[in-house]
């Protein structure tokens, strides 16, 4: 499945998300997306999360 496909299946679960819950689930919707998008992300070796999560060494 390409990232054409992927991103046509997301907006329309983001559009039936915002019928249906209305702003709130809207929201509610995009903000697992982007949770899901991050850690998939970090699966996939483009983003490091533990970096970002680790404090900066202070001292």
């Amino acid at each position: 499945m390409n990232n054409t496909v992927i991103g046509l299946i997301t907006g329309l679960l983001l559009a039936l998300a915002g019928i249906v819950g209305g702003f709130g689930g809207f929201v509610f919707a995009v903000l697992l997306g982007a949770l899901g998008m991050a850690i998939g992300a970090h699966r996939d070796g483009h983003v490091d999360l533990g970096a970002l999560l680790r404090g900066r060494g202070r001292g």
